[in-house]
């Protein structure tokens, strides 16, 4: 019989919202197996104690931020129509049936000032932490990549200017080596470099200023920021987020938050091994890590030599003489150490003028082949001999299960893909906000299981 409920909205009931939230929602596992009342102890300095009007919850607020992060809700208006209209978001945050949600311009106001403090790192740490008590963190092996991130910018927005280049951290350690290198060979030591200041022209957004115009083979150009990340390979935790404009070099902030990750959380002792892409293939990077002891597994670069010559892999290297011999057996003896830090290797002309080989090894009017070899080659050869090894392509492959992982979801499910806000403090707020999720998820399911 057919029957109509024209009148059911008019209806009460009398209910519980604990029964309205499926017993299986992601909130609730969140909700039993995080506690985030030590959110309050942070946000305490920034609240008067005995003046002015009762504040919402700060809790509640930083909760509604993280239901708009963990679902992707991009706006702060959409998300306080979703805490609305969400029974399991209410519960989540605290709030009854016909409690009033907080309005949007208190969301933007709170998040706001979570930007301008350090508040979201602190507790982006504080969740890391209680990974490492779980045991859910080993610090053993950190994999480390970046991904770009479009600006909240127009590509067609900018003015033209002239920047200083990065002046590379390193250089004082490089020139000690290239001065002991010549000093082994007999050289003269160099003059003291000259701090010259290089300036290149380059695109400066209008809209967002921070942002750094990106021309890179096979990604999109544009306005972008790098998100660097580096995650623990036991759980993939995330323990390190960082921003930086999109024209700046993957390699570039590596050391510096790798160091500061292994005094934040006490890696001093377990850090066994790093998995990084071809991007972090530097001398520098080869050096320290082979320095420290840690094992490195780095991609390999793609090197295409001239077409119709000879291949500088052909030709081995003696370090016990620091030679060089060509396939038809002749010695490249050492000839110097340039300022950057390589050996140069140059061929005897005359016996080059005889060589049946002559013309598929070298181009020059000197009839002359010149090698080079970085003074921390070694390290190099060191970090491919560790990528050949079956440790060392195992620990390759992880970095798709990790951090490249870890991208992916960030991307695909947390609103990651674009930057929802310009500056570089709002998008590393971004950024953090997004990695904290994906470490609470992990967390809470982790717990959920072991419960189970």
């Amino acid at each position: 019989m057919l029957r109509s409920n024209s009148n059911i909205q008019n209806s009460y009931e009398f209910v519980c919202l604990e029964d309205l939230v499926p017993q299986n929602h992601q909130l609730r596992k969140i909700h039993k197996h995080v506690d985030f009342s030590f959110i309050l102890e942070k946000v305490k300095p920034y609240y008067s104690v005995d003046n002015g009007r009762p504040s919402v919850d700060p809790i509640m607020l930083f909760k509604m931020m993280f239901i708009g992060y963990l679902y992707g809700i991009r706006s702060e208006r959409q998300l306080e129509q979703e805490v609305q209209l969400n029974n399991a978001y209410r519960w989540f945050v605290g709030l009854g049936l016909t409690d009033r949600v907080p309005d949007h311009s208190t969301l933007s106001l709170n998040r706001k000032r979570l930007a301008d403090s350090n508040l979201v790192q602190e507790i982006f740490d504080h969740i890391v932490f209680k990974a490492i008590e779980l045991r859910m963190v080993a610090g053993r092996v950190l994999v480390t990549d970046s991904t770009h991130l479009k600006a909240n910018a127009n590509k067609r927005k900018f003015v033209k200017q002239e920047v200083e280049k990065s002046v590379k951290n390193y250089l004082d350690e490089l020139d000690a080596a290239v001065e002991a290198d010549r000093a082994s060979n007999g050289k003269k030591p160099l003059k003291p470099r000259k701090v010259v200041t290089e300036k290149k022209e380059t695109k400066i957004s209008t809209t967002d200023p921070e942002s750094g115009y990106m021309v890179r083979d096979g990604k999109p150009e544009g306005f972008f920021y790098l998100d660097h990340r580096t995650v623990d390979h036991k759980y993939n935790i995330v323990t390190d987020v960082h921003i930086t404009p999109g024209n700046v070099h993957d390699s570039t902030p590596y050391l510096d938050r790798l160091e500061l990750q292994v005094k934040k959380f006490g890696f001093e002792q377990s850090l066994e091994a790093v998995a990084l892409d071809a991007g972090y293939f530097t001398a520098s990077i080869c050096r320290k890590l082979h320095k420290k002891n840690i094992y490195a597994v780095i991609g390999g670069r793609s090197f295409t030599p001239v077409k119709g010559l000879i291949a500088k892999w052909r030709f081995k290297y003696d370090p016990e003489h620091n030679v060089y011999i060509c396939p038809q057996k002749h010695e490249l003896p050492y000839s110097t150490t340039d300022r950057d830090g390589y050996r140069h290797y140059k061929s005897d002309p005359k016996i080059c003028a005889a060589c049946p080989m002559l013309h598929e090894c070298t181009r020059s009017k000197k009839k002359q082949r010149v090698l080079t070899r970085h003074v921390w080659q070694d390290s190099k050869e060191w970090v491919k001999q560790n990528g050949r090894s079956r440790s060392g392509k195992y620990l390759y492959r992880l970095r798709y299960q990790t951090v490249e992982r870890s991208f992916a979801d960030a991307k695909e499910l947390h609103g990651l893909r674009y930057c929802r806000f310009r500056g570089q403090k709002k998008v590393l707020e971004q950024a953090l906000m997004t990695a904290l999720v994906q470490n609470v998820k992990k967390i809470a399911n982790h717990l959920a299981k072991q419960v189970g």
